[in-house]
């Protein structure tokens, strides 16, 4: 086993994830001396993405490009992994708690027969152990886990470990391998996304989310261009998908997307508990509801009782005052 630690980083329509640099972070919180070694895997060129690896804190990177990672499958991402890993035999690896990494991990893990924390939020040393924290019991309470034998792995919770600072003069080698992918079961012939195109909901630090409140599609539009005023992404709660004012791809809470922002607004919310389990971990809570009593505000740092569609507007206009 090397002093290597693996961060597989994720690219999206030729850009790197922020989670990518989050997850090089939590590795140099892991050991502080190991060798960053950053993996991008694609069917393009991804020299640029590298670099930008390098400046967050990355020694090396590894690139692997072929026509059967032009859409992530399992089973072509494993076998690059797994070469690597097979190659470099490093102590540990880190990757971002997203629907790539939640769905690759697991059967990395079951491939390495080793054990994986999931979900990480946050890593503390106990000598020379790390400890990692992770929520459980839809955020209500936190677990903390180590691992018994020396090889880490782990997936970290997007927006809650802070990336390094970028630093452009740090150097260091972005090297390409080939890999032999082939024999895939699944190809993925067409992807129809329909999730609003910006920021990316997993990993905005601001979202404006909407819920049955809202009254329809057309009620969203509001919503659209506040997220757009504060550099955002839009969500919703189950409630409002069901009524299909918007589409499941943008659901919040126990049966939806998980998201820490700094800045949460929910507006004609009320406050399911199932709602709170996907964002009540946000760093400040806005809440935007006619009802007074709604359960919202109870977790909500700042609450404004009044009709969403008259408050929605005045703070877009007072928001665009500031930036002007």
């Amino acid at each position: 086993m090397s002093d290597k630690l693996l961060v597989v980083g994720e690219v999206r329509d030729n850009d790197i994830r922020n989670v990518s640099f989050e997850a090089i972070a939590a590795a140099r919180q892991i050991d502080q001396d190991a060798e960053i070694v950053g993996v991008l895997l694609s069917d393009s060129d991804l020299t640029s993405a590298g670099e930008e690896l390098i400046a967050y804190g990355a020694d090396s990177v590894i690139t692997v490009t072929h026509e059967n990672l032009k859409t992530y499958t399992s089973e072509g991402y494993g076998q690059a992994l797994l070469e690597i890993i097979d190659e470099l035999s490093p102590k540990g690896i880190v990757m971002g708690h997203t629907s790539i990494g939640k769905d690759l991990t697991p059967k990395i893990a079951s491939r390495l027969s080793t054990g994986l924390i999931s979900d990480v939020v946050a890593i503390e040393q106990d000598g020379e152990n790390s400890i990692f924290i992770r929520p459980i019991y839809s955020g209500k309470a936190f677990e903390k886990k180590a691992f018994e034998d020396d090889f880490i792995f782990v997936t970290i919770r997007p927006n809650n470990i802070a990336a390094l600072e970028k630093d452009d003069s740090r150097s260091g080698d972005v090297s390409a391998k080939d890999v032999d992918i082939k024999d895939l079961r699944t190809i993925v012939k067409d992807v129809v996304r329909k999730a609003s195109d910006g920021v990316d909901l997993s990993e905005a630090n601001v979202i404006v989310a909407g819920g049955r409140g809202v009254k329809s599609a057309d009620g969203f539009k509001p919503l659209y261009e506040l997220a757009e005023v504060l550099g955002g992404a839009v969500g919703a709660s189950r409630g409002a998908c069901d009524a299909d004012y918007c589409d499941y791809a943008l659901q919040i809470g126990q049966t939806g997307k998980v998201v820490t922002p700094d800045l949460y607004i929910a507006v004609g919310i009320s406050g399911a508990i199932q709602h709170l389990a996907g964002m009540s971990n946000s760093k400040v809570i806005v809440a935007i509801n006619k009802d007074a009593e709604s359960n919202i505000f109870n977790i909500a740092d700042y609450g404004i009782v009044g009709d969403l569609f008259e408050v929605i507007p005045l703070l877009i206009e007072e928001i665009k005052k500031v930036k002007v």
